[in-house]
């Protein structure tokens, strides 16, 4: 088609003619909504590249429940089952700092349950009052969860069929 008869049918769609490969002979064009287009491309550059792994945090205290740390490991499962690093800390509150040992034991602890999620990329560290460590993620094929992730269990009225 013509240049000048490409342009007409384009603007009487309300469209613009877009050149696609200007390096064709003859070019290519496409009558598309510029705007339209533009928001695709982008959309398809920003899928190619590669996510980079984010940090993802958990703390923790030395004297911490046994729920509460499985909620946490749990949590660090997810983030590592999602392709994120994780930093696991460790905070003393004063007088905890005299006995270190009960952290460093935690954190040894933490270490073995994610095993089968993730390489640790820092050993614990100990800065101050905080312990620190940061774990990388396995490849997809050599991850294990240990800690299912909660579901929502039912209740009896719902079982019955009954609402309250």
């Amino acid at each position: 088609m013509k240049l000048p008869d490409a342009l007409r049918k384009a603007q009487g769609l309300g469209l613009d003619l877009v050149e696609v490969a200007p390096t064709a002979t003859p070019p290519v064009c496409k009558i598309v909504a510029l705007g339209k287009f533009r928001y695709d491309l982008s959309k398809h550059d920003k899928d190619k590249k590669p996510s980079g792994a984010k940090l993802k945090e958990i703390k923790f205290r030395v004297n911490i429940d046994d729920h509460d740390y499985l909620t946490k490991i749990r949590h660090g499962e997810e983030f590592l089952d999602k392709g994120n690093k994780v930093r696991v800390q460790l905070q003393f509150r004063g007088r905890e700092m005299a006995h270190q040992e009960f952290g460093m034991q935690l954190m040894q602890k933490v270490r073995d349950d994610l095993s089968g999620m993730s390489n640790v990329e820092m050993e614990p560290k100990i800065t101050g009052r905080n312990v620190t460590m940061t774990l990388s993620p396995l490849p997809v094929s050599r991850r294990k969860r240990r800690f299912a992730p909660v579901k929502a269990t039912e209740t009896p009225d719902s079982i019955n069929g009954t609402q309250s």
